[in-house]
Parts: structure tokens; C-alpha cells; sequence
């Protein structure tokens, strides 16, 4: 797996319901009961083998997986903007041996399953995002391989995965419609301090060691053509007179882990001090910096944002709500934030987090199977933008 990166037990049951009512309506039943049985919740969405989402050859010893979180349908996308997601995809590896990764970070068998795959890619379909932030990504040429496999025909020309320096051999990239440049990365930066003797409980590894990324950022800018016109593959971009809209992409992928907040907060603090330097050279800049934040919205390293005027897209929704939470332990720690010049764009109407299948409720997110119709721990995170700088009132 090269690590590059450049710019660029029903059966029986089944058998007697179909010897009263006949095989149609067996399946019928059958699909009701397992849906009251399972899902456990008001709202829940199962899927399994033989329903929509389960797909064929699905895993009869799998866990019954069920939609639990998000919305089940994306939000129709709004003419004349740009629809920007975030996704952790979880684990994106190619089926290539990467030589540099050895030891428990040996990535022999830790290609992504083709089941999982082609769920996060109809995940990603059904978002239809001109410009998708990515985290938990091999290399780039493990990309392009998912793109070419799975996403084809959806205008992703534009492609950027840099290595982030992180030891599992992860990083953060770009799929975009629109051209992409200047892209930086800030591999093992300092970020001041030395890490603690603990982590947690246990003993950290890197005790008396300076702290330094984890993951760095990437940094990318997209420059939209102006006008917009329905984009998403539709009617294409393009038209005279247009004004042409850029935004500066910061997509990170914060230390994970509930003891790792003394290290999320001094990376939060040099995300920061990259934001300053962007709005010094342009105080109207359009930044985002978007991602898997591995904290929630009222925790002190999303403060440091929040302190330095940046906006979240989901600030004002309720914590613990189903229908914003961003991660399969029933958190939302995927945020999407804006500078104020770049908030006067977004259109907070069209926000939404897709909803895909999850594990049943009371199951342990750690420990359980991955249910049939899999495609990540984690869910994207959508928006739509309208591509014209609005001045400041």
C-alpha cells in the first residue's frame, strides 16, 4: 500500500410464515418483524440481507445493522451553490503492501472490505458533494483506486492526499469538481510542551517527548469558476462575466482518545496560528477547517476554535440529538467551522449529517461486528455554499 501523496436463525422462521401466507407476503412480514425486533427505537432504520442498503451476499452471522443517527435522505442540494461535506471513510486502505509500514503498523489485511467500500461510496453518491474533505485515508493512490472503483462519472478530477506523518500511515485529502492548489502540510511541527507520564490510566508512550502534530492539517485552497450553475455532474460550471469564489480548505484529523485533550488542544492552538497567518495575508479570506475533531462541541479544545471567532455549522443544534450526532458512539465530533467571511455564505438551511448503518442500539461501537451494509464509524457532514463573497455589514 503505497503511502504517497501529491496534488492531483430466520430461515425456519421464514419457512412456516411462508407455508401460511405465501412467499411475497413472508418476505413482508418477516422484514416487519425484524424491524420491531431490532431496531430497538423510534426511528430506527434497519438494514440487513435482502432489504435496501444490505446488498447481495450479505453476512447471515453479521451483526443486523440499523440507521440510527443522521438523516435517512440528503437534503436536496440548492442551485447555484457549492456543496462542501466532510467523512471520516474509516480506514481507506488499498490492497497493496506498503514496505514501510512493519510491526503493529503492518497494513497486510487492512484493505478496506469491498462491502464497506461500496457503502461509504453510495454514502458519498448520495451526498453528491462538490468538494469532499476526507479523513482516515492511505495515500493517495489508494484514493484514486476507491475513485476509479466506486466514484466514476461523479467529476472528481481534482485530487489531493498528503502524508500527515502519522504512524498508521493515515492522512487527510480533497476529492473536488473544482481545481485545487497551494497545498501544505505540517508534518510532526512542534506544538510546544513535552507529553505527559500518563495517558490516562496507562503509561504513555511518548512520555518526555515534545509535542508535536499528530496528524498535521492539510491545507488546500479551491478555486471555483463563476457563475455556478447546477453543478454535481448536472449542468457543469461556467458562464461569462462570473467572478471566480476561493476557500481555503484546513482538514484535520485531531489525536484520538479521551486522555489525548492536552494534545488535541495544542494541536487546536497551531491550527489556529495557521488560520492567523491565512487571514493576516487576507482578513476576508473564506477559511473552513473541517474534519474529525475527536472532541465535542463544549470541550476546551474546541474552545481554542470557537475563541478565535471561528462559526460551526452545528452550533446551535442540541447536543445528544440523533439527527446531528457525527460518530457511532452516539458523539458529534465532526464539525465543520467557518470564518466569519465564509459563514455570509453558507446556506445553514441545507446542513445536514447523512445518516449510515450502524450497529443496534446498547451494542458496544468498540467491540461488535460491523453489521451488513457497513461503511464507516463515522458520518458526513453536509452543507451547501453560496460561491459569491458577501461583504460585511
Amino acid at each position: 500500500m503505497s503511502n504517497q501523496g501529491m496534488n492531483g436463525g430466520g430461515g425456519a422462521a421464514h419457512m412456516g410464515v411462508a407455508a401460511r401466507f405465501g412467499a411475497g407476503l413472508a418476505a413482508v412480514l418477516m422484514g416487519v418483524v425484524v424491524s420491531l425486533v431490532v431496531a430497538g427505537q423510534p426511528g430506527a432504520t434497519v438494514v440487513g440481507a435482502g432489504q435496501p442498503g444490505g446488498g447481495a451476499g450479505t453476512n447471515a452471522n453479521a451483526t443486523q445493522g440499523a440507521r440510527r443517527f443522521g438523516v435517512e435522505k440528503p437534503i436536496a442540494r440548492t442551485p447555484g451553490t457549492v456543496r462542501f461535506a466532510t467523512y471520516n471513510i474509516e480506514n481507506l486502505f488499498d490492497d497493496k503492501d506498503d514496505p514501510a509500514l512493519s510491526g503493529k503498523q503492518e497494513d497486510k489485511g487492512m484493505t478496506k472490505p469491498a462491502s464497506h467500500r461500496a457503502a461509504a461510496a453510495a454514502a458519498i453518491r448520495a451526498i453528491d458533494a462538490d468538494v469532499l474533505a476526507l479523513q482516515e485515508i492511505e495515500s493517495r493512490d489508494a484514493l484514486l483506486w476507491f475513485r476509479d472503483e466506486h466514484l466514476k462519472g461523479m467529476g472528481y478530477e481534482h485530487v489531493v492526499s498528503l502524508d500527515a506523518g502519522d504512524e498508521r500511515g493515515i492522512e487527510q485529502a480533497v476529492l473536488s469538481r473544482f481545481p485545487l492548489r497551494d497545498a501544505k502540510q505540517w508534518i510532526k511541527a512542534p506544538l510546544g510542551g513535552t507529553h505527559p507520564a500518563k495517558f490516562g490510566r496507562d503509561a504513555n508512550e511518548y512520555a518526555g517527548q515534545p509535542i508535536v502534530f499528530h496528524r498535521s492539517p492539510l491545507m488546500v485552497t479551491v478555486d471555483v469558476p463563476g457563475p455556478v450553475g447546477q453543478v454535481g455532474g448536472v449542468g457543469g460550471v461556467g458562464g461569462a462575466g462570473g467572478k471566480p469564489y476561493a476557500m481555503t480548505l484546513l482538514v484535520v484529523h485531531q489525536k484520538s482518545g479521551g486522555p489525548g485533550a492536552y494534545w488535541r488542544e495544542r494541536e487546536a492552538a497551531k491550527t489556529v496560528e495557521l488560520l492567523l497567518e491565512v487571514q493576516k495575508a487576507d482578513p476576508e479570506a473564506n477559511v473552513i477547517i473541517a474534519g474529525d475533531f475527536n472532541a465535542m462541541a463544549d470541550s476546551r479544545e474546541m474552545k481554542v476554535y470557537f475563541d478565535a471567532g471561528l462559526v460551526s455549522l452545528l452550533g446551535d443544534t442540541a447536543k445528544g440529538d440523533p439527527k446531528w450526532v457525527t460518530h457511532a458512539s452516539g458523539r458529534a465530533i465532526d464539525h465543520v467551522l467557518f470564518t466569519p467571511a465564509g459563514w455570509r455564505e453558507v446556506k445553514p438551511e441545507t446542513r445536514f449529517v447523512l445518516g449510515t448503518i450502524d450497529r443496534p442500539a446498547g451494542a458496544d461501537w468498540r467491540t461488535t461486528p460491523a453489521p451488513d451494509g457497513w461503511a464507516s464509524d463515522h458520518y458526513p457532514v453536509v452543507v451547501d455554499i453560496t460561491p459569491a463573497d458577501v461583504p460585511a455589514k
